[in-house]
């Protein structure tokens, strides 16, 4: 008696290439949310790293008296604060100064953070900053009909970080990004080399086409409120 015979039935060529384009696309469908995530994940941190430079600057404030100088971009004092001519900083932005501070450095991906002052808020000796200081820094942003609006005044200093796309950050060994893009107005103000008493804090955007272009910088300021009433607690002030 003879056995019926069975063959296995394999893949076709054409069911193989219809597997392959469901796998792809099920990885595909993966990566995107993971490379999102990691954005997400990037912005926090940077979020926390600066808030943790805020209080730093409030602590060094409470013991000295007195905001740092900003670091040298030229790594001249090590991440130290900068050299002052008398009581005053001889530079008025620059680097966060992480040596003096006791703090990391960098934000999520590895570019400097960027510190601004208040003259004012940074005297030394009989010129300590008194209650009566005021504050040079505004901070702004866009409203939704894209004008310029006052977010905080008389702000006494301003930590940043150039996100992840860079423009005007500063690597890990002081070399400058360069800004690749001509619509970014209000990071190239945040950017800017000159007095660094005008900033812009928005929300995260993409859109070259929005009002002020794209936009990925991360700001935090110390209100004067803050700084004050830190100050009093510690008997610094009045």
């Amino acid at each position: 008696m003879r056995l019926p015979k069975y063959h296995a039935k394999g893949f076709t060529l054409a069911e193989l290439a219809i597997v392959l384009v469901i796998v792809a696309l099920l990885i595909g469908g993966l990566l995107i949310p993971l490379s999102t995530q990691k954005d997400v994940s990037s912005l926090k941190e940077t979020q926390a790293t600066l808030n943790e430079a805020r209080e730093a600057l409030l602590g060094f404030a409470m013991v000295n008296g007195y905001l740092p100088c900003p670091a040298p971009v030229d790594f001249s004092t090590n991440g130290a604060e900068g050299p002052r001519t008398g009581d005053t900083c001889n530079d008025t932005q620059g680097f966060l100064p992480w040596q003096t501070l006791g703090i990391g450095r960098f934000d999520a991906w590895s570019h400097h953070l960027r510190y601004s002052v208040t003259p004012a808020f940074s005297r030394t000796g009989t010129n300590k900053f008194t209650l009566s200081s005021v504050g040079t820094i505004t901070v702004n942003t866009r409203n939704q009909a894209g004008n310029v609006t006052p977010l905080a005044t008389q702000v006494p200093a301003v930590i940043m970080s150039f996100g992840k796309s860079a423009h005007w950050a500063y690597g890990e060994t002081g070399v400058q990004t360069g800004d690749t893009s001509a619509t970014n107005v209000d990071e190239d103000v945040n950017g800017s080399t000159g007095a660094g008493t005008t900033f812009f804090s928005r929300n995260q955007t993409s859109d070259t086409g929005t009002t002020g272009g794209e936009f990925d910088d991360q700001v935090v300021w110390l209100p004067t409120n803050l700084l004050f009433n830190r100050m009093i607690t510690a008997g610094k002030l009045p």
